[in-house]
């Protein structure tokens, strides 16, 4: 039997396993077991005749978006509208079949996007593009958006990687010798330590150290042991919206994580611009030298939570260590301009001024 077979047999008896208390043990092997293949059916394969066509997306810009979705979404319109990118758009499906890149200027920074959509052989694009971005757009028709979204969802789970989830929260650590060593910090609903015991033997690991210090599911502690889960957040984009109810414009645009918009009626994309700044989690960090004005042409783009040091850094790799302090102008300080250290977080727009020794 082939592992897609096997992939199938397996799914196909969790949908009939009832899930209650006197089934969990079987569940969670079960799952186990389906994780170990659908990671074989994602390796390569090391014979010469599986060589093919490959492709690959020049990294550019400050941040990288995904856009994924099924054809006839809207993607290339989308793409063309928001940048420079010239992508054929047409009525019939597949008119885009390879993996098309764009940059588009968001509040003075530069996000490279990918654009790309399953189908006639293309699901290891979306994997490779979604797994190497800093954020997901999943462009859905509003007229069956909610079918596409939970197609997509399930390819991608499937994968690894995991939208709008964060890693969970259990320490694992594989030893040499001394059996399993399980512990929690808190109380456990979903997971024993018969059943972490039960998976980690699936996996042929028999010595370890667990600690759960989150009440996780099975699932969960599945990505852990097998470590190469992708977490990261993720836009539902609702296209076309001029051909749905205003009831239903409402009803999805209320939905966790989604906006509504309209590419052929140019609808909604400023907002849309808006809510990618902020999934992006990005900020922009002025300079300026002594003497002289700040330089509002060139910004640093760091994630948000960095640091003076994170922008010493960026500015040259020997820098943090002839440091002697640094002035800073903006939301950060008290006042402008403050004495700060290597510790100090910047925010959003704030201007600085190094001071070597």
């Amino acid at each position: 039997m082939g592992i897609l077979e096997k992939i199938s047999e397996i799914e196909k008896e969790i949908a009939r396993t009832q899930k209650n208390k006197a089934t969990e043990y079987h569940l969670g092997l079960l799952k186990a077991k389906l994780a170990k293949y659908r990671a074989q059916l994602l390796e390569p394969s090391k014979s010469a005749s599986s060589k093919g066509e490959g492709f690959d997306v020049m990294k550019s810009g400050d941040a990288r978006v995904a856009l994924i979705g099924f054809p006839s979404v809207g993607k290339s319109t989308f793409l063309s509208l928001m940048t420079s990118t010239a992508s054929e758009a047409a009525s019939y499906e597949f008119t885009t079949l390879t993996c098309i890149p764009g940059v588009i200027e968001v509040s003075g920074v530069y996000n490279h996007i990918p654009s790309t959509c399953p189908g006639k052989g293309r699901g290891r694009q979306v994997i490779a593009v979604a797994r190497t971005a800093d954020v997901v757009i999943m462009m859905l028709d509003a007229t069956k958006g909610e079918v596409q979204r939970s197609l997509l969802e399930k390819e991608l789970e499937s994968v690894g990687i995991r939208l709008n989830k964060h890693k969970p929260n259990i320490y694992f650590k594989p030893k040499k010798g001394g059996g399993i060593s399980f512990n929690s910090t808190v109380t456990l609903t979903q997971c024993s330590e018969k059943l972490v015991q039960l998976i980690l033997h699936e996996y042929k690991i028999f010595n370890a150290e667990v600690l759960f210090r989150e009440d996780c599911s099975p699932d969960e502690f599945i990505d852990v042991i097998v470590g190469n889960r992708v977490y990261m957040p993720c836009l539902y984009v609702y296209n076309k919206i001029d051909q749905i109810s205003m009831e239903e414009v409402d009803r999805l645009a209320r939905k966790p994580n989604s906006v509504v918009i309209s590419c052929g009626m140019k609808l909604n994309l400023d907002y849309l611009l808006e809510m990618l700044w902020e999934y992006l989690a990005l900020t922009c960090i002025y300079t300026k030298k002594r003497g002289q004005r700040p330089d509002f042409t060139d910004a640093i783009i760091l994630r948000k939570g960095a640091s003076v040091e994170h922008v010493c850094h960026r500015i040259h790799r020997s820098l943090a260590s002839q440091f002697k302090y640094a002035l800073v102008w903006g939301t950060s300080t008290k006042y402008s301009p403050q004495r700060v250290g290597l510790t100090h977080t910047m925010e959003h727009e704030d201007v600085i001024q190094i001071v070597k020794k």
